[in-house]
């Protein structure tokens, strides 16, 4: 943590002083080390671009979900890292064979 100290030149001159610090001649603010990272990351988080990426994960995340909760992926069976990669795949493929079935039309139920 970083002591920031106001100026008492700076605080007597201020209208805002008797609400501030009213039994104290300067203002005095604890700030962390981190603070600047958190100002870039909270002024981030206001642009378009941010709000995209969010909702973009969200849907990412949706997918993770049902692969753990669905398709009870929460535990890889097969061993090393071919075993767990071949088993993802596995599991991604019945995802996307899942949503492909969604997007083909249904036939129509009427004999013709």
């Amino acid at each position: 943590m970083m002591r920031y100290r106001a100026s008492k030149l700076d605080c007597d001159g201020c209208s805002l002083k008797p609400r501030c610090c009213p039994n104290a001649p300067a203002r005095k603010i604890l700030r962390s080390i981190h603070e600047g990272a958190r100002d870039m990351a909270r002024d981030i988080a206001t642009t378009e671009a941010y709000v995209t990426s969010r909702r973009e994960r969200k849907k990412i995340e949706m997918l993770f979900a049902h692969l753990k909760r669905i398709l009870k992926l929460d535990r890889l069976r097969l061993r090393g890292p071919n075993g767990a990669r071949d088993e993802f795949h596995l599991a991604a493929t019945a995802q996307n064979l899942r949503k492909l079935a969604k997007l083909m039309p249904m036939p129509d139920p009427r004999p013709a």
